[in-house]
């Protein structure tokens, strides 16, 4: 019996045996067959927009304002929610950093995660480098690291996009990691061939993706290109392939977004390596016909920076740009002009007793003043011309709020109290040279000019809020000033032609408008007493004589809307409030005529007497 039991255990045991056998040949077989999917199943191929998602996360949480801190911030919580979704964190204890191979990508979270700690690095070197003072040596030596981190985790998210994402994915993750090394080469001023050719990998590989895909992708990798390719010159310009001059730099550096931040900070220090070699030859500073010597080597900078600026407002290319661009290049005139004063002031302090350096400064510090106070006149008249502009629109193509009078008339008193000040400015002094006299009378005819447009903004605000008489009489004194202006202006050997020719477009202009005043204030006049007894001959206490739709109240058997729609500015017309007046019965009044003409009998008979005792009627 146990013999027959063994041979049966045996020969199942020998059964299972086949049985595994053929499972694994079949499975061998499968796996060699090209056509079986099975190695799909296993290692499925993930897709992600690089680009996309990190420009809709970085528009989203502080690049659109370049606040690399609150990116920063957004890129650790964001890692923070991954780890914890993917239930990959590090542990409580010991901190002990997993880390992400090929095998632990098993789903696109895991690329996700190697991505935005890139970011991260990256975001986090951007941050210093928008130190206020720019970074010192320690913090120079902090952001590069945290540049080399992000350089390694490109590297890596490259290289896993390659093993486990699609050819799109992997693509842009290698233009991503050729970008990251490109900016680490940059900021540490070496390698510039190295550093080119990484930008220009990243470059073709975006050219390429704006060929294909929707609108919106074909968008994002032409910006992209654009703001590699101020990166792109500059490289060529450091190797010398390109002959670039400062000027052609700073046109480079006005282009925006989060690829061109790095190349605007290290064109800062260039320019201001470039300005200090110029300022060398810098020795004098000229005005109305005097030289003034400059000693302080951060003076002759600020100068020559503020100088630089203004060539772009009066040069040849000045009508090519826009109001907002010159309102910006007027404010970095004003900085740069601030800087040299305050670098002339600490000098007049540490000068002590030495009478010819005060002289010189105090006529170097007037000088830049004047200067300052010509640019603060020219970015009003600026600001002038912009709100007229928009005066004469009902309704701005930005769909911003149209310009009032008032805020010309305030804008003409700031111009009349710059004028005021540059004038006293030149005229102080004992020794008033005749350059100083011509000056100040210009500054004179100047304000005469900007009073007689006060004026007739003036008149225009008082013609909107209905006031006929004072705009006319306001339109009248404007012409007098613009014409008293005028004869003054061409009377001056220095005539200016546009100056002029704006007063005789104001006079012309307040002479067709106090016609016009006179006009429309007769034709009031006229009309008043008929528009008065129209609007009491339809006074109602009721409201009955007004043409309006029915209530919401008045008409409930009715399927209407009594709201309006959200777009209409229009008050519900659910119940009036306050209600109207109604007629009230009051209780009748009683009048009695017969009362007055009626003789009563007389009563006092019956009227109760009262009782004397003996006492009392002795006295009575």
């Amino acid at each position: 019996m146990q013999s027959y039991c063994c041979l049966f255990f045996f020969f199942l045991f020998f059964l299972s045996k086949l049985l595994w056998a053929k499972v694994n040949e079949a499975a061998a077989m499968e796996i060699d067959d090209p056509n079986s999917s099975i190695s799909d199943q296993i290692s499925p191929k993930f897709s992600i927009n690089v680009l996309q998602l990190l420009k809709s996360a970085q528009m989203q949480h502080g690049l659109r304002h370049g606040d690399y801190t609150r990116y920063r911030r957004y890129c650790t919580a964001r890692l923070r929610r991954l780890y914890k979704s993917l239930k990959f964190t590090h542990g409580r204890g010991k901190y002990t950093r997993k880390a992400i191979s090929e095998s632990t990508v098993t789903e696109v979270r895991f690329l996700h995660v190697v991505l935005y700690m890139a970011e991260r690095g990256w975001s986090h070197a951007m941050e210093k480098r928008q130190l206020p003072d720019g970074p010192n040596a320690h913090q120079r030596i902090y952001l590069i690291g945290r540049l080399r981190k992000a350089v390694k985790w490109a590297d890596l998210f490259s290289h896993l996009c390659s093993v486990k994402g699609d050819s799109r994915t992997s693509l842009e993750a290698e233009a991503y990691a050729s970008y990251m090394k490109g900016n680490l080469l940059f900021e540490q001023d070496r390698n510039w061939d190295t550093a080119l050719r990484n930008f220009k990998s990243a470059r073709s590989v975006y050219e390429e993706l704006g060929k294909y895909g929707d609108v919106e992708n074909q968008v994002l990798c032409r910006e992209r290109v654009e703001e590699l390719e101020p990166s792109i010159r500059y490289c060529l310009h450091k190797i010398g392939g390109s002959n670039l001059q400062a000027s052609e730099l700073l046109q480079i550096g006005e282009m925006e977004g989060p690829a061109s931040d790095l190349f605007k900070s290290k064109l800062e220090a260039v320019m201001a390596e470039a300005r200090s070699q110029q300022a060398a030859s810098l020795t004098e500073f000229h005005w109305l016909g005097n030289r003034f010597p400059i000693t302080n080597a951060k003076t002759r900078v600020a100068i020559l920076k503020a100088q630089e600026l203004e060539k772009d407002l009066h040069g040849a290319s000045a009508d090519s740009l826009s109001a907002e661009k010159r309102l910006v290049t007027f404010d970095k005139v004003f900085t740069a002009y601030h800087e040299a004063r305050s670098c002339i002031r600490s000098d007049l302090a540490s000068a002590g007793s030495a009478e010819n350096v005060k002289d010189d400064l105090n006529g170097l510090d007037k000088a830049v003043s004047a200067v300052l106070g010509q640019r603060t006149i020219e970015r009003n008249q600026l600001l002038v011309s912009i709100a007229k502009s928009k005066l004469a629109r009902r309704r701005d193509d930005k769909n911003e709020k149209v310009t009032k009078p008032e805020e010309l008339v305030r804008l003409y008193d700031l111009l009349l109290q710059n004028t005021a000040d540059l004038s006293d400015l030149v005229s102080s002094g004992r020794d008033r040279k005749p350059e100083e006299v011509t000056f100040a009378e210009e500054c004179e005819l100047k304000s005469l000019a900007f009073r007689a447009e006060r004026c007739f903004y003036l008149a225009r605000s008082y013609s909107l809020a209905g006031k006929r008489s004072e705009a006319f009489a306001l339109y009248w004194h404007a012409r007098s000033l613009a014409e008293n202006a005028l004869q003054k202006f061409q009377a001056h050997s220095k005539t200016d032609q546009v100056m002029i020719k704006g007063l005789k477009t104001l006079y012309d202009e307040c002479r067709s408008y106090s016609c016009i005043e006179h006009a429309t204030g007769i034709i009031e006049e006229v009309k008043a007493p008929e528009n008065l007894s129209k609007k009491i001959s339809t006074i109602s206490l009721t409201g009955a004589d007004k043409k309006v739709e029915k209530y919401l109240l008045e008409k409930l058997d009715l399927y209407e809307p009594a709201i309006s729609e959200s777009n209409v500015k229009a008050v519900p017309r659910i119940e009036p409030f306050p209600p109207a007046f109604q007629s009230v019965p009051r209780n009748p009044i009683v009048l009695d005529l017969a009362y007055n003409a009626i003789d009563f009998p007389s009563i006092e008979n019956r009227m109760k007497k009262d009782k004397k005792g003996f006492i009392s009627r002795l006295w009575g």
